[in-house]
């Protein structure tokens, strides 16, 4: 069948991530998380001190853009692309709450999601590719042939997010986790520059009640629709 675009947009844990893996590797596409690419910027900040809880000196994150370098490197053994920075690996320093606590300001600056958004629109340049993240169905791919829309509530978000972080052995509070959920959630909506919001063309798929595999199939059957009406 003919190669589409497939954009997923959503709220924070939603598991957009998770979701565009297995869609990505079950039709052999490319997999990119931009998520990940505001996450690397983020993790570069904080290690040149540019921003912790006290201050964000955006001037000097701009000026700095052109020393960041994201690649990713697909990993067989894990079956998807970890994030470099710089040509070190840094996919697990990257998912930590911190980062989490400052991501979403990151991801406030212009010039970094012009940045950005340029090298991903780069990356979808020949389809075959399942993207998700903020703005993709909005912002980076306005054509794409299937737009998503994630979300939950954000109480099951924050027990999701919970979850995962106990697992990797990180030491947070539920309170702690929902409190950045909620705040990235009011960030991410309000921005100026490409805020969170639903493509008119999008579907939006309530995953608060469903398990991975009733999700994957929705979506599977979703792609094979469009898959169809396009040929």
């Amino acid at each position: 069948m003919k190669k589409i675009t497939i954009a997923i947009d959503g709220f924070s844990s939603t598991g957009k991530s998770t979701v565009a893996k297995q869609i990505a590797k079950h039709l052999g596409y490319v997999y990119v998380d931009s998520g990940a690419m505001y996450r690397a910027v983020t993790y570069y900040a904080m290690q040149q001190g540019i921003i912790d809880s006290n201050h964000f000196n955006v001037d000097g994150l701009v000026a700095n853009l052109d020393d960041i370098k994201i690649s990713f490197k697909f990993n067989n053994s894990l079956g998807f692309a970890e994030v470099y920075l710089n040509g070190t690996n840094i996919e697990n320093d990257i998912r930590t709450l911190e980062v989490s606590n400052f991501v979403s300001k990151v991801a406030e600056i212009s010039k970094v999601r012009q940045l950005l958004v340029k090298q991903q629109q780069k990356l979808g340049k020949d389809k075959g590719v399942v993207m998700d993240g903020r703005d993709i169905g909005t912002v980076v791919f306005p054509n794409a042939e299937l737009k998503l829309f994630m979300t939950a509530s954000a109480e099951t978000r924050a027990e999701r997010r919970f979850s995962e972080l106990i697992e990797r052995g990180e030491a947070v509070s539920y309170e702690a986790v929902l409190k950045n959920v909620q705040e990235r959630d009011f960030i991410d909506s309000n921005r100026e520059d490409s805020p969170l919001v639903i493509a008119e063309d999008a579907i939006e798929i309530d995953n608060s009640n469903m398990s991975l595999q009733e999700q994957f199939d929705k979506i599977l059957q979703l792609v094979n629709i469009t898959q169809e009406s396009i040929e």
